[in-house]
């Protein structure tokens, strides 16, 4: 990632809210010390992305900040959660339990933090399996989990760490994303259909802008 800093400023109302989450989450994830430290360092490189992107460095940092908020739960629960809020996915949800945590949370805390816009939620369910049409914030907190400093290197992420700043937010989510499902891929693991739908309409997108 690009080395230069980048200040951001905030006003006293957002530097509250956003210590106030940051309590929040410890608390929340006062159990599993690696996730809070993830979710912490996604919620830092997100506002650094968004500075340079030209997104709103708060609701970056406010989505990174709560985007694994539901990883508190053993997987049980998240199943359990999942069935009572009505998520369906169009398959089984065992086999897309890693994808459920966004979207529960992006259900249940809107009424915890109704100070925060439609916008932050949105990017955190679909922080894990993306869609056709992801905006600039989505894109964000997307590659913001991917690349965080504390993930270990792969080829695939230090590629995309070397883009930022480099490339545009759409080209760097693409490289993000492709390298996603790679890694599902190479790990003989489930691969959503919903992905393999969303990876086709961007492809499909893609393609006609390079005409």
């Amino acid at each position: 990632m690009a080395k230069k800093k980048l200040k951001v400023r905030y006003t006293p109302e957002q530097e509250a809210l956003l210590a106030r989450l940051k309590r929040d989450l410890s608390e929340q994830l006062s159990k599993k010390p690696r996730r809070l430290a993830h979710s912490l360092s996604v919620a830092k490189t997100a506002e650094r992305l968004a500075v340079i992107y030209g997104v709103d460095p708060f609701l970056a940092r406010a989505a990174g900040i709560l985007h694994d908020w539901e990883k508190a739960s053993p997987v049980s629960e998240q199943l359990s959660h999942a069935r009572e809020l009505g998520v369906d996915l169009g398959v089984d949800l065992e086999l897309v339990h890693s994808l459920l945590h966004g979207i529960i949370a992006s259900r249940v805390l809107p009424a915890r933090y109704p100070e925060l816009p439609p916008a932050v939620w949105h990017a955190i369910a679909v922080h894990t399996s993306a869609s056709a049409d992801m905006n600039d914030l989505d894109k964000v907190l997307f590659v913001a989990d991917g690349i965080e400093p504390l993930r270990a290197p792969s080829a695939g992420i230090e590629r995309s760490r070397s883009l930022v700043g480099k490339t545009s937010l759409d080209d760097l989510f693409w490289e993000s994303f492709v390298g996603g499902i790679v890694y599902v891929l190479n790990g003989g693991r489930y691969l959503y259909p919903g992905t393999i739908d969303t990876y086709n309409a961007l492809a499909s997108r893609r393609a006609r802008w390079n005409r």
